[in-house]
């Protein structure tokens, strides 16, 4: 994506796409954000977009609400202008509710409807800052709407939802706490968000008062507390988390799910397995998590070769740290 704009006496936002199925006007993303943040910074501008869809649409991979947060990022830098991070937040969230976790980066709880976010320590396994990760993107789109219709369908249904109602945010609270050696509230509540683009720094980039409190913790770990964050991802792949959005997509597509089995490897070969594999978000993307290269390879090849009746593209790529996130966002 590329963002340029200049103040005017009237604010005109024109947005432009590789992809004629992208909306250009008021509905997208990028424009809601766009006018929102003018509104609070009490400036017009002429912007302009270019939105280079790469991501699919009905994939699941919020490629949308990552539009709008760097669409954010870009206004300000070529504005010279930052919103409070507080703002930023708040009106990140009345765009879409995963909106602000773009705005962290790296490893990111969110609750409530997604949108109440605070960045957490890295996912990481022997020390690597990165993790293998394999995508798999099926020529299948799945509705977010109806997928929410669907999920809330069934848990209304006493014959279809009768299990304990789980405190997920409590159990992943205790892990990052036990890993990390903080207590529970100070491992949920701290992180604060937000990078200001501004034209003084070096890079272009300034991290602000709060979040440098905020993810100060995260940083400068002794080497004990580094050993304890290797198997950080194995840990919280213990305590059972899942995409709840599976119960009710695989239903409607079955091929999901039996890309999702070749995603995760077979039991008999233990060591290559997947740590990790689910849908991403409501799908129609996957994804799946590995130990090494040759790991993520071998599962690369197992969704190649198996015939799901559509067509997947598959991905080798890794995920991206924090700090990396913010030093690629803008490039200069």
């Amino acid at each position: 994506m590329s963002v340029t704009a200049r103040r005017a006496g009237a604010t005109r936002i024109l947005i432009q796409s590789n992809d004629s199925r992208v909306p250009t006007d008021g509905r997208n993303t990028v424009c809601k954000m766009l006018t929102r943040a003018l509104a609070e910074l009490r400036v017009m501008a002429e912007v302009e977009v270019y939105i280079q869809k790469n991501l699919p649409i009905q994939g699941g991979m919020g490629a949308g609400s990552a539009n709008a947060a760097a669409a954010l990022i870009g206004l300000e830098k070529e504005l010279g202008l930052a919103l409070d991070e507080a703002v930023r937040l708040r009106i990140a969230a009345e765009v879409g509710s995963d909106v602000p976790l773009f705005l962290i980066g790296g490893a990111v709880l969110g609750s409530n409807r997604g949108e109440v976010v605070r960045a957490v320590p890295e996912l990481t396994l022997a020390g690597e800052d990165s993790i293998h990760c394999v995508m798999a993107i099926p020529k299948v789109g799945v509705s977010t709407p109806q997928a929410f219709r669907d999920w809330d369908a069934r848990y209304t249904d006493p014959d279809l939802h009768n299990s304990p109602v789980r405190d997920t945010l409590g159990e992943l609270s205790r892990v990052f706490a036990s890993i990390f050696g903080g207590t529970e509230m100070e491992i949920v509540e701290s992180g604060a968000s937000g990078i200001f683009a501004d034209s003084s720094s070096g890079n272009g980039l300034n991290v602000s008062p709060e979040q440098s409190q905020g993810l100060g913790q995260f940083q400068g770990k002794s080497e004990t507390s580094v050993d304890l964050a290797e198997n950080s991802l194995l840990a919280l792949v213990r305590t059972g988390i899942e995409n709840d959005f599976e119960q009710v997509v695989f239903l409607q597509y079955p091929s999901l799910h039996a890309i999702k089995r070749q995603l995760m490897g077979s039991d008999s070969d233990v060591e290559s397995k997947a740590i990790y594999a689910a849908l991403s978000g409501s799908g129609s993307a996957l994804f799946g998590l590995y130990r090494s290269e040759a790991d993520a390879e071998a599962a690369q090849q197992r969704v190649q070769s198996a015939d799901f009746g559509c067509k997947v593209q598959v991905f080798l790529t890794k995920t991206l740290p924090r700090e990396s996130y913010w030093r690629d966002m803008i490039a200069e």
